[in-house]
């Protein structure tokens, strides 16, 4: 009997990115790091919504170039062996999906690090011309919807999926699947995850759902 592919769901920032987020990394490139520390507060904190927190955050990047956002995405402290983890997810013949609150034209940067899909939220592309569209920013729930239709894509259901974060926003997509990984996370995912990971090394993480064969 041929076995069940699986589809394994990463977060982003705090995740894939150890103490850190695509945000922080891209303000640090413009000289902004205590202003974006102070929106995140608001985000984290105050309850502000992430489509709000986008538009300010537009406002802040108003200078951004592609060529920053290049600098960003290669400066950031990426966990170990994302490469190798994905790389074995396609060898079995599961899938690798990356889902993200943050802007899309840094997410969509994954694909070539071999992820079969990477979904955040739409942004205008650097330099920009146009104000971000509150209806492309994605939230919490929205995790799952494109879950879902991942999932159907790739001949899956919920019940296939592993799903790997840190914080608030993981909460949903944990509460939704029957494996869930919590990588160097927060109080709000106590008690939603089936095993916790902290450390530098995805691989560990990712031995834990799929031990080395």
């Amino acid at each position: 009997m041929a076995s069940v592919r699986r589809l394994h769901l990463f977060d982003l920032d705090g995740t894939l990115i150890r103490g850190s987020a695509a945000a922080v990394e891209i303000s640090r490139q413009l000289g902004l790091s205590a202003e974006i520390a102070e929106l995140e507060s608001h985000f984290f904190s105050r309850g502000m919504a992430p489509d709000e927190f986008a538009v300010q955050a537009r406002a802040l990047w108003a200078d951004l170039t592609m060529e920053q956002v290049s600098a960003a995405f290669d400066g950031a402290p990426w966990l170990a062996g994302i490469h190798e983890v994905w790389a074995d997810i396609r060898s079995q013949g599961d899938y690798c999906a990356v889902i993200s609150l943050s802007p899309d034209f840094f997410v969509r940067r994954l694909l070539d690090w071999g992820a079969h899909a990477a979904h955040g939220s739409r942004w205008p592309v650097p330099p920009f011309t146009e104000p971000v569209d509150r209806a492309g920013i994605l939230n919490p729930a929205a995790k799952v919807e494109i879950a879902n239709r991942l999932c159907a894509e790739f001949g899956v259901s919920l019940d296939d999926c592993v799903a790997y974060g840190d914080s608030m926003s993981d909460a949903e997509i944990f509460a939704a699947v029957p494996r869930a990984v919590a990588v160097n996370a927060d109080h709000h995912l106590s008690g939603l995850a089936t095993h916790t990971y902290s450390g530098g090394d995805l691989r560990e993480a990712y031995e834990l759902v799929c031990p080395a064969r």
